[in-house]
């Protein structure tokens, strides 16, 4: 018999050591093995091997391989405890299967890839992309930041990068914010490059996450695996590049236990592996420039990549929403939007209608009492979706049907107000009856994810596209000839200090949708603030003028990257309760820390969620290990969010 010491990865597990248990043959450090822990059994990753103790012990349930993770793995989920101030047991679960799985069975289903392999390596490449392939081939920085403008061909950079990655023997992982992307991105991989390609990510089975999860486990050749941030904890071997696509997204953070940011992971597994590390965007995150900028590993991109008698021309038209007299077909479709688009469509090309705002009406409200139909577990309005005529709370789910009346004062008629992407489209089904129109966005089926139909996007197929940011992150349609903007403010709306980033980022990425080479395009855009300095950036490629307003902004307010922020996140019953436990924990802070910056308790953006009321409390400094001590020193019902990517 053999005794071990097991990392228990388990949410549930509470505690600072690992647990010892027996087993009837030698295992290695690393080695994934499945154990009971009280009425469950859960998964756990053996430390060491050691002598037998005095206490009676339990025998692990199962060994999922004779293969240990690599070491890294174990090394990176301590870390992130760390870091992060967060429970082991909650970061050793990110590292394994959510439940036990039979190797043979697995290995014997496993395909080597999900799409047939076809190389072709005929890309010539523009000077700046031979520029900036040289110098991440030469890079004495093991992180890059590739600054690339969209249509500028960064995904292209990635795969020589891969490809030399492989041939040297080493393994390759490519992040993407959405899994929408990932299936363009296998695609275009497994057309270029030989090597199998694994997509993993949560809209495959649990058996075939497990399958893929155990293929790359004991594989013994190079692997390309794609996916979102669980891939980050994929156990690869003999890693040797790590790509992050669209670095800027908000999606690449955890916004639950454990609270980490894929950025920051990436970049410490990079460390911790040797492996290169390249963060690819057309909008870099401020923070991340500025760190990048300051280490001199930047590398920009502004060239567009098209063949040489492919025009790139973008003409972009600004709409004022306030002036009335543009919108005399549509309240909230100028004319000049629905005429581009005609014109667009009768070329033969797609259309794209942008609005980050999903449903058909915002809100059901009674103009004679002011009587508001509000989410009875969160107290805020909830969206009309026509085509199934319910009333949802896009926070907590719930859905009634609409009132006939208004329950207050009895009055007949209701009225539904504000604008959603199900609107838009119903729309514009009765403008352009006899064009294929196709809405995505967080209210699609499964069946009609974008990732699902791409091919009908990317043959053209589909002639009018209505889509959330989700349709920003990107998606290269070379069909694809206009981008509307309905409403190119909402971000704006936020009180939330990355509200002018968020801004620039999405209409410079929805924008970049078109101008990639693929013909002359046209830009529509409609806003409340044509003045507002971020879209006027946006609008103009401006990057430069944009960071530098922004970072002047941050270094006055004590915003990152001057000040690390935990929020201190506090759930009760009562109005009353929540107030009373924000103002309690905000009063002991400022009397036990020092050097630190303590906002006022204030209600969440939306404060009633799920039955329960949520306030926050922010805390700044420039020490970020006085943070993680405060987020480990919580009273009962407190959530810590270090580095949150948003204060709403």
């Amino acid at each position: 018999m053999h005794y071990y010491e097991v990392w228990v990865a388990d949410s549930k597990y509470k505690g600072v050591k690992p647990l010892t248990y027996s087993y009837e043959t030698e295992l290695l450090p690393g080695t994934a093995v499945t154990l009971p822990l009280q009425q469950r059994t859960v998964s756990g990753f053996v430390v060491k091997q050691v002598d037998e103790p005095s206490f009676k012990l339990k025998p692990l349930s199962a060994v999922l391989s004779d293969k240990p993770i690599p070491h890294y793995y174990l090394l990176l989920a301590e870390w992130m405890s760390e870091y992060y101030g967060s429970s082991l047991g909650d970061s050793m679960r990110l590292l394994a299967p959510s439940q036990p799985i039979k190797r043979k069975s697995a290995l014997a289903e496993a395909p080597d890839s999900q799409y047939s392999a076809s190389p072709n390596n005929k890309f010539t490449l523009t000077t700046d992309q031979q520029s900036a392939l040289t110098s991440l081939q030469n890079a004495n920085a093991q992180t890059m930041l590739l600054h690339g403008d969209t249509g500028t061909g960064k995904t292209e950079l990635y795969v020589r990068i891969a490809e030399d990655t492989v041939a040297a023997g080493k393994s390759v992982l490519l992040l993407v914010p959405e899994i929408a992307l990932t299936a363009q991105l296998v695609k275009y991989f497994e057309q270029r490059l030989s090597t199998p390609v694994i997509s993993l990510h949560s809209h495959l089975s649990v058996s075939k996450r497990k399958k893929f999860w155990m293929q790359i486990l004991e594989s013994t050749e190079p692997q390309l695996i794609i996916g979102p941030r669980s891939a980050l904890f994929a156990p690869i071997t003999n890693l040797g590049l790590i790509i992050v696509d669209e670095a800027h997204e908000p999606a690449y953070k955890q916004e639950q236990q454990p609270y980490y940011h894929a950025i920051r992971v990436a970049s410490r597994l990079s460390n911790l592996s040797g492996a290169q590390l390249i963060l690819g965007s057309a909008t870099p995150d401020v923070v991340d420039y500025y760190m990048a900028e300051r280490k001199s590993s930047i590398i920009r991109m502004q060239q567009i990549a098209r063949s040489a008698d492919a025009p790139t021309d973008v003409k972009v038209t600004v709409v004022d929403i306030k002036d009335r007299g543009q919108f005399s077909k549509s309240s909230f479709l100028s004319d000049e939007l629905l005429a581009q688009a005609r014109q667009t469509l009768s070329a033969g090309q797609q259309v794209l209608f942008y609005l980050n705002r999903r449903g058909t009406a915002r809100v059901i409200l009674c103009e004679k009492c002011a009587w508001q139909l509000l989410c009875p577990a969160c107290d805020v309005p909830m969206v009309y979706h026509g085509d199934t005529h319910k009333a949802r709370c896009h926070t907590c789910g719930q859905q009634q049907t609409p009132p006939h009346s208004c329950p207050n004062c009895k009055n007949p008629e209701l009225v539904y107000r504000g604008i959603g992407t199900k609107m838009i489209e119903q729309s514009l089904v009765k403008l352009f009856p006899d064009k294929v129109i196709m809405r995505f966005d967080g209210d699609n089926t499964e069946e009609n994810q974008a990732e699902r139909q791409y091919d009908k996007l990317l043959s053209g197929e589909v002639q009018i596209i209505v889509g959330t940011q989700m349709m920003a992150k990107g998606f290269d349609l070379p069909k694809l000839g206009m981008v509307g903007i309905v409403v190119a403010d909402t971000p704006l709306f936020l009180p939330d200090y990355r509200a002018n980033e968020r801004t620039y980022q999405l209409l410079t990425q929805v924008m970049g949708r078109v101008g990639r080479g693929h013909g002359k395009a046209t830009v529509v855009l409609q806003t409340y603030q044509p003045e507002n300095q971020a879209i006027s950036a946006a609008i103009n490629r401006d990057w430069q003028s944009f960071y530098e307003a922004e970072i002047k902004e941050r270094r006055n307010y004590h915003y990152p990257p001057f000040r690390y922020v935990l929020k201190l996140i506090c759930r009760r019953k009562t109005q009353k309760g929540a107030t009373s436990a924000s103002e309690k924990l905000a009063a002991e802070l400022a009397r036990t820390y020092r050097g630190i910056e303590i906002s006022s308790p204030t209600p969440a953006f939306f404060e009633k969620q799920h039955g329960n009321y949520t306030w926050h409390i922010i805390v700044r400094s420039p020490l970020r290990p006085r943070l993680v001590e405060i987020s480990r020193n919580l009273p009962s019902g407190w959530v810590a969010d270090l580095d949150p990517v948003n204060l709403l």
